[in-house]
C-alpha cells in the first residue's frame, strides 16, 4: 500500500511540474504602436516596422505583442491613446512617421522608452537634447525629408527652366509649415519665380486646392511631406494627372503608383529602422545610448512611363511652356 501511495504521489508531482514550469515562463513583451492616421492607409508603415522587428528576432504573435492605436486623423486623440498604452505597461512605444504622435508620447511619459520616426530635426522640435546622446527615454529616426523642400523646388526648376509659377501643397497644421514656406519663398525669389501656397487639412480640401488651380494655373507642383498628404497618395497622383500638372513628391511610393518624380529618403527604410531600434530596446538597450539615426541617402526617382504618357500630351513642351 505504501508503495502504491508513493507511486500516486510521484505521478501527481510529475503531472504538476509542466504546469508550474509554464506558469514561470516570462510574459510576452508588448509594444505600443501609435499613428495619427487610419489603419487602411498605414499598411506600408506597419509592414516596414514589422520587418525591422523581425530582423532583431521578434515576430509578432510569437514572442512579442503589438498593440496598435490609430487616431483616425484626429491628433487631439493622441495623448489619450498614448496614456492608455502607458497604463497597460507596454515595454516600448513606437511612433513611426509622425511628429504629433512622438511629441504626445514624450509629453505623456518620461519612463516608457519611445522610438520615433520623423522627417524634421528632432532636436529643433524638442524630441531629444542631442542627436548623438539623446538622453532620457526617447530616441529614433529622422528621414530629414522636411528639410528638402528647396531641393525639390530646384529640381522642378531644372526640369522646367521656363516655368514661372510653382504651386506648393502643404498642411497648415504641420508644425514645419512656417519654416518651409519661408524657405520656399526665399528660393523662388532667388531664381526669379513665383510661389502659390495651397493648403489642405483634409481630403476634401485637397480636392479644393487642385480645383483652385483652374482659376490660377501653375506650371508645376511641389507636394510637401506630411502625414495627411502621405496618406492620400493615390488622390494626389490622380489629381495631378487630371489637371496635367507636373509634380514632385517627397517619397518614391508616390512615383511607384504613377507620380512623375520624387526626391527624398526612403519612408520604408525610416520605418524599418524604427522597428530595429524597438527590438534593440526590447533586448535591453537604453534609448539614451542609441544615437538618433539620420538619413544619409537621398534618391531622385523619375517615372519614365508617366513621362511617356505626358509626352504624348505635350510633355516635350514642358521645357518651354506650361503643363504636361
Amino acid at each position: 500500500m505504501s508503495s502504491r501511495r508513493a507511486f500516486i504521489t510521484l505521478l501527481g508531482g510529475a503531472a504538476a511540474w509542466p504546469l508550474a514550469a509554464r506558469a514561470q515562463q516570462p510574459a510576452m513583451p508588448v509594444i505600443g504602436f501609435v499613428y495619427p492616421g487610419v489603419p487602411e492607409l498605414s499598411a506600408g508603415i506597419v509592414a516596414a516596422f514589422r520587418k525591422g522587428l523581425n530582423e532583431t528576432g521578434f515576430i509578432e504573435g510569437r514572442n512579442v505583442t503589438v498593440e496598435f492605436r490609430f487616431a483616425y486623423n484626429d491628433n487631439a486623440r493622441l495623448p489619450e491613446l498614448v496614456g492608455d498604452l502607458v497604463q497597460r505597461r507596454v515595454a516600448v512605444i513606437a511612433t513611426p512617421a509622425s511628429i504629433p504622435a512622438a511629441l504626445a508620447a514624450k509629453a505623456t511619459t518620461a519612463t516608457v522608452p519611445i522610438v520615433f520616426g520623423v522627417g524634421a530635426d528632432p532636436v529643433e522640435i524638442g524630441l531629444v537634447a542631442s542627436l548623438n546622446r539623446p538622453s532620457g527615454n526617447v530616441t529614433g529616426v529622422s528621414s530629414m525629408n522636411a528639410e528638402l523642400g528647396t531641393k525639390r523646388l530646384g529640381l522642378l526648376h531644372e526640369l522646367l527652366p521656363r516655368a514661372e509659377r510653382f504651386a506648393v501643397l502643404l498642411n497648415p497644421n504641420n508644425r514645419n509649415t512656417d519654416a518651409l514656406t519661408r524657405d520656399l519663398h526665399a528660393t523662388a525669389s532667388a531664381i526669379g519665380k513665383q510661389i502659390e501656397v495651397l493648403t489642405a487639412r483634409s481630403s476634401g480640401e485637397i480636392d479644393a486646392a487642385f480645383a483652385s488651380l483652374a482659376q490660377r494655373p501653375a506650371d508645376a507642383l511641389v507636394v510637401t511631406p506630411d502625414q495627411l498628404l502621405d496618406s492620400r497618395r493615390v488622390q494626389l497622383v490622380t489629381l495631378a494627372t487630371h489637371y496635367r500638372l507636373p509634380a514632385i513628391y517627397p517619397f518614391r511610393e508616390n512615383v511607384e503608383i504613377g507620380g512623375l518624380m520624387s526626391y527624398g529618403s526612403s519612408a520604408a527604410e525610416r520605418d524599418r529602422q524604427v522597428g530595429i531600434y524597438t527590438g534593440r530596446i526590447l533586448k535591453g538597450e537604453k534609448p539614451a545610448d542609441l544615437p538618433v539615426i539620420r538619413a544619409a541617402k537621398f534618391e531622385f526617382v523619375f517615372n519614365l512611363q508617366t513621362a511617356r504618357v505626358c509626352k504624348q500630351q505635350g510633355f516635350s513642351d514642358l521645357m518651354y511652356q506650361r503643363r504636361c
